[in-house]
């Protein structure tokens, strides 16, 4: 089959910058105060494997197209995949017909036009890979059979490798015009130890912009396995209260739980636990979460989010006193503030640490939970509960002892917070969260 040719870049980013432009003058000449839109085109080749096998393979080419006109403060908004003409112009027609009906929102509207981003430095985003489908199958393959081949695996859910790229163009009638362009590359693989009811299964994957970040084709199998096995005679707990070590890739759910309740939806509505915390110590005078748009080929990095506002460069948590909220414009204006660029949500967010490895989390954890999976949908950011069943190790005296599962951790994600005692150098770099494992000093833990 044909390799995956990557987008010609400048080309096709001129191409749809000339659409969104023209489509905005457009709708201001049938009527609209204000207009807004956002053009992408999506490219993306993707190889699973299993047991040596090739079990799929996907091939994507997405395009999106997405118009918001405002007549004042009503608001009206249509999208197509067709970037014909006609499809064009209907989309244009479909949402100012939708405006003209809408009710009046006086918090509808751009984001203010001094909001606009004006500065836009290469982030390093943008690595296209034109990878075949062979070139593809023979990687997954090698993850899988580095994998299986480690004693003590009996089978496979696979493995994949996946390759993708993406322009996307925003344009408003403020004459504002941002163009973005990234790609995302990803392996991963999933392994199943022991038989019958004693079978275990767990998984490993990297994903980077470039496939120079890259970790070891054979590693991505062999750290599957490892953490298979290491799941194997896994017991559960009698109910207890103990401190609890997250590691990094659950650490992050705490933070992204923080966001959540600091995020403008939820406190116009008045539905956080951490409403009117603007100024007030939430966690140890310690601890720090600073955004970092402009990390180079970052897993967020951005020079505007979804309405042309540049991301905030700024301490979201600081000596463990929160500094601000995260806002796009609509919730900005309802709670008479202004937008943190955070129309989608913060970029990269980097959690402060003091050094400290995962050997040395593990010292400090002393005696308790070492939690590496959560399940289930069991927090509440209305009152701060949080539930959630889990899997992880029993640690004694800073050593792992034994695998746990079929567990539940319980506390209130504002002890929680105030409760973390530290945070490990052992940082994630896979996600736009960027932890490392997090210590809180006591959760109970119900088990048999």
């Amino acid at each position: 089959m044909n390799a995956v040719v990557p987008h010609t870049h400048a080309a096709e980013l001129d191409r749809l910058s000339q659409l969104a432009e023209d489509v905005v003058a457009r709708a201001r000449a049938a009527g609209a105060s204000q207009a807004e839109v956002s053009a992408s085109v999506d490219a993306g080749l993707s190889v699973n494997v299993r047991m040596g096998e090739v079990e799929t393979v996907e091939r994507t080419q997405d395009r999106g197209f997405g118009l918001t006109v405002y007549f004042g403060r009503r608001k009206g908004s249509a999208s197509t995949a067709d970037l014909r003409s006609e499809s064009i112009q209907a989309t244009i027609e479909q949402a100012c017909a939708i405006a003209r009906y809408t009710e009046e929102d006086a918090c509808a509207g751009l984001a203010d036009a001094e909001r606009m981003a004006t500065d836009f430095p290469d982030l390093d985003l943008w690595h296209p890979w034109a990878a075949s489908v062979d070139e593809l199958t023979e990687l997954a393959q090698r993850i899988e059979d580095a994998g299986r081949a480690m004693q003590g695996i009996t089978n496979s859910e696979g493995a994949a490798v996946n390759t993708g790229s993406s322009l996307g163009v925003y344009a408003n009638s403020h004459g504002f015009l941002g163009r973005e362009s990234a790609t995302r590359h990803t392996m991963s693989c999933s392994l199943i130890a022991g038989t019958g009811g004693q079978m275990q299964r767990d998984y490993w994957y990297d994903t980077a912009r470039s496939t120079e970040q890259w970790m070891d084709v054979e590693d991505v199998g062999r750290e599957a396995a490892r953490r298979t096995l290491a799941r194997c005679g896994a017991r559960t707990l009698s109910t207890r209260q103990c401190p609890v070590l997250y590691a990094p890739s659950v650490a992050r759910g705490l933070i992204g739980h923080l966001v959540g309740a600091v995020s403008g939806g939820l406190l116009y509505r008045r539905a956080s636990f951490l409403q009117d915390h603007i100024g007030k110590r939430i966690l140890p005078e310690w601890f720090s979460i600073d955004e970092r748009p402009r990390l180079l080929r970052g897993q967020a990095s951005s020079n505007f989010d979804s309405e042309g506002v540049a991301p905030s460069e700024a301490a979201l948590i600081r000596e463990g006193v929160l500094q601000r909220y995260v806002l796009g414009s609509y919730s900005a204006r309802k709670l008479g503030l202004v937008s943190t660029g955070s129309a989608d949500g913060p970029t990269n967010l980097v959690v402060g640490h003091r050094g400290e490895d995962f050997q040395a989390m593990l010292q400090r954890l002393g005696t308790g939970l070492l939690l590496t999976e959560v399940m289930g949908q069991g927090v509440s950011l209305i009152t701060g509960d949080y539930s959630r069943g889990a899997s992880g190790f029993w640690v004694e005296n800073g050593e792992i002892a034994y695998p746990v599962e079929e567990i539940t951790v319980a506390a209130n994600l504002r002890d929680m917070f105030a409760g973390i005692r530290a945070v490990g150098a052992d940082v994630d770099t896979r996600a736009s969260t960027l932890t490392g494992s997090i210590l809180v000093d006591r959760m109970t833990v119900a088990g048999e």
